[in-house]
């Protein structure tokens, strides 16, 4: 049976796997660990992914990352050609250095993203690279260092995830402590590295049989949506100029494109301004920062906008089937 294609645009929340070809080390030494760890934080920076959590073993790594501007494919390109260059330059070798195809499966963001920086922090433990907890928050190749206190990755988003333990960093950390020596016990949990497999509204120990896809972890209304918005994205395919795009959404909501550009929160101006940035980023590809030049935003504030937008298509099947025909009959 053939693979399913990725879903992969920006703004997802994707835990990333990544193992050696034969299960060979694709971490030989320190200057191993140390260039990929160069190379991730130059190419976090390059194409404006935020890193939530990380952890090399000697022959895999996970990251827990969200393109926030372009796709996951193009992240993970530059990251393992540089290191796969890299590595077979020093230790003089040939050939590929890692499995075909890694695995990436998009995430529910407000149901997996603590229980996935905990399962993948604590990845060194589980594997034996460190004795316990408190090694664990001196082992160099992880997150969890950066968000104990020690000098973190270029591009952790080590406060983002503080931020969701307490407001004052201490507390905080004190906190995210506690929650992950609570994950100690619980040892693997292949339903976090499988996809497919989401709790059920009733029972958050079971697990819905609903439409599974290996490709997500999350609940049924999240893979609902998530397969919409790709199907939507497939069908268009295309990218047109960012002014045309502007037109199109405006005319929908009845509005002029010039007041997309002002910060009004009055419907039905505050829609489309959502509209077109969902559009832009999540449909056709487009920066965040080339959105936010057209309406004079931020890139925060482009992204927060793209994501009320989709939820405004999603939930309005008239809106979005008219923008689907004139994107599709634009030449």
């Amino acid at each position: 049976m053939p693979r399913k294609a990725r879903l992969d645009m920006p703004n997802l929340l994707q835990h990333v796997i990544v193992r050696g070809i034969e299960k060979r080390a694709i971490f030989l030494d320190k200057k191993d660990y140390a260039f990929f760890c160069q190379y991730l934080a130059t190419v976090l920076e390059e194409t404006r992914t935020e890193c939530f959590a990380w952890a090399l073993i000697p022959n895999h790594f996970h990251l827990l990352v969200q393109p926030m501007e372009t796709q996951l494919s193009l992240f993970m390109r530059r990251l393992l050609t540089r290191y796969a260059v890299n590595f077979n330059l020093r230790h003089q070798r040939s050939g590929h250095l890692f499995q075909n195809r890694y695995k990436s499966i998009v995430c529910e963001e407000e149901t997996y993203l603590l229980e996935l920086v905990r399962y993948i922090h604590l990845n060194p433990l589980r594997a034996g690279l460190v004795p316990d907890l408190d090694a664990l928050g001196h082992y160099p190749w992880s997150g969890h260092a950066g968000l104990m206190g020690k000098e973190p990755l270029p591009g952790q988003a080590v406060e983002k995830v503080l931020q969701l333990f307490g407001s004052k960093p201490d507390a905080a950390r004190k906190n995210y402590l506690r929650f992950i020596e609570d994950g100690i016990a619980d040892g693997r949990r292949p339903e976090l590295v499988g996809g497919g497999q989401r709790p059920t509204p009733e029972n958050p120990d079971e697990f819905s049989q609903k439409n599974l896809d290996s490709r997500v972890l999350g609940g049924d209304v999240f893979l609902e949506r998530l397969q919409q918005e790709n199907a939507l994205a497939t069908r268009i395919g295309k990218t047109i100029p960012l002014p045309e795009l502007l037109q199109h959404v405006a005319d929908l909501f009845a509005v002029r494109p010039e007041e997309l550009r002002w910060r009004s929160r009055i419907n039905p101006v505050s829609e489309a301004r959502a509209v077109f940035c969902y559009a832009a980023i999540r449909l056709l590809g487009c920066s965040g920062p080339a959105v936010g030049a057209v309406l004079s935003m931020g890139r925060a504030a482009v992204s927060r906008a793209a994501r009320r937008g989709g939820g405004i298509l999603m939930e309005q099947t008239t809106i979005r089937e008219k923008l689907e025909r004139r994107l599709k009959v634009t030449k």
